[in-house]
């Protein structure tokens, strides 16, 4: 590897794909001439498919195998998505940049012959697919009566998977969907007061090594202000809480005006696997303190009922 040669870390998914291909597209836009290489590295999650990922932990299953490549020089920055990396870094690597938020909210994908496009007004008992135990929760929640299908693997694989099933459908995030062009297979986009989404979804990360300051300095133009404040908070919140994909946690961060002045806003939520018992805050504040809002809101539903839920959990587990 030259030093002149970007080399970027990816996933080699249809979708990871179209996300470092954006990344390599902004980087060459904002330094002409400069020369970048992709390189594909399949991850654990990439490998296990045949469980869900409650079963089989979530420290890194999508970004280990990259950020080992990052350490060893390998490659240079990696690109994901903002809600599979986890809030603790190894050591010698940090986000360099966060890069402008897509659509935050979920989606929900009807059968292709299923003629009812709403999630509200699917038919009691209606099967609905989701590799998420968060949406999973929050499904439930608003309607018990709905049949939660496990589903893993890519967004083309999934799609296939709902063509040659029997459900009324599947839930995904927009951004992910809109990304691949695939708008048109979205019945309803589910608005966060209704669905929480996930931490940091809809928007990308690029990982770079600490004491590599020229890659520092190329991804900076990449990087936006109130995504990156938006992330910092729904990340430390998750981070206090200790969750990931074995708990069901949701959170929403976004800088409004208030007054004339920009403000931080933060909703979370954990709840239970079976939707029974959900407990929810709301936070705002100044958007340079994102991180000690994010902590002081998970501590606040901690104490207001999510411990004893986290605990219950940890304990089937």
């Amino acid at each position: 590897m030259t030093a002149e040669t970007l080399r970027i870390g990816s996933r080699g998914s249809e979708l990871a794909l179209w996300q470092a291909r954006w990344v390599e597209a902004q980087l060459r836009r904002a330094h002409p001439g400069l020369a970048v290489a992709l390189e594909i590295i399949r991850t654990t999650g990439d490998r296990i498919l045949d469980a869900p990922l409650s079963a089989i932990g979530d420290k890194g299953l999508f970004t280990k195998e990259i950020e080992t490549a990052l350490l060893e020089r390998r490659v240079d920055l990696a690109v994901h998505s903002l809600k599979d990396l986890p809030t603790g870094l190894p050591a010698g690597l940090a986000l360099g940049a966060v890069c402008e938020r897509e659509d935050v909210r979920d989606a929900f994908l009807p059968h292709p012959r299923n003629p009812v496009r709403t999630l509200a007004a699917q038919p009691h008992g209606a099967a609905v697919a989701t590799g998420s135990l968060r949406r999973k929760c929050q499904l439930l929640a608003l309607r018990p009566d709905l049949r939660i299908v496990d589903i893993r693997g890519n967004l083309n694989t999934r799609m296939r998977k709902l063509e040659e099933s029997d459900w009324a459908g599947m839930m995904l995030a927009a951004a992910g969907v809109k990304r691949l062009g695939w708008e048109k297979s979205i019945g309803e986009i589910v608005e966060p007061d209704v669905i929480l989404p996930a931490v940091g979804q809809g928007a990308l990360g690029i990982e770079i090594r600490v004491d590599d300051a020229r890659t520092r300095a190329l991804v900076a133009p990449l990087h936006h202000g109130p995504t990156a404040a938006a992330a910092y908070a729904e990340r430390a919140f998750l981070r206090v809480l200790e969750g990931g994909c074995q708990v069901p946690i949701g959170t929403w961060a976004r800088i409004v005006t208030d007054g004339g002045r920009p403000v931080l806003r933060l909703d979370g939520a954990v709840g239970s696997l079976d939707g029974t018992r959900v407990v929810r805050g709301s936070a705002a504040g100044d958007p340079g303190e994102a991180e000690e809002l994010g902590a002081a809101l998970a501590h606040r539903v901690l104490a207001d009922g999510a411990a004893a839920i986290l605990a219950a959990i940890r304990s089937a587990v």
